[in-house]
């Protein structure tokens, strides 16, 4: 296992928009957690400017296929998105732990 940060920049209007998106973008969040794909997601504050999702997996594709069906990207309320390996080192779900 290994894991996927999603990175999203989100437009200028986001917070307005997406009212109107969240409950079908919540759905497929919800259902990618079910299958083990998605462990951690939301958008960051002071600006509202980009959200991040992790993924847990042994490549990017969960992630990419995600990013791609994502009622916010779809919709533009995502304006760019990076899926880049994350390799987490410590912390209890940590991919590959190392202590010292």
């Amino acid at each position: 296992m290994a894991h996927w940060l999603l990175t999203y920049d989100l437009a200028p209007d986001y917070l307005d928009r997406r009212p109107a998106y969240r409950d079908l973008h919540l759905e497929c969040a919800w259902a990618a957690v079910e299958r083990g794909e998605l462990v951690l997601g939301g958008a960051l504050g002071d600006p509202t400017d980009q959200a991040m999702l992790l993924f847990a997996g042994a490549d990017a594709s969960a992630a990419e296929a995600f990013a791609r069906a994502d009622p916010y990207v779809v919709n533009g309320l995502v304006t760019g998105w990076r899926v880049r390996p994350w390799f987490t080192v410590a912390g209890n779900d940590a991919a590959t732990p190392v202590r010292p």
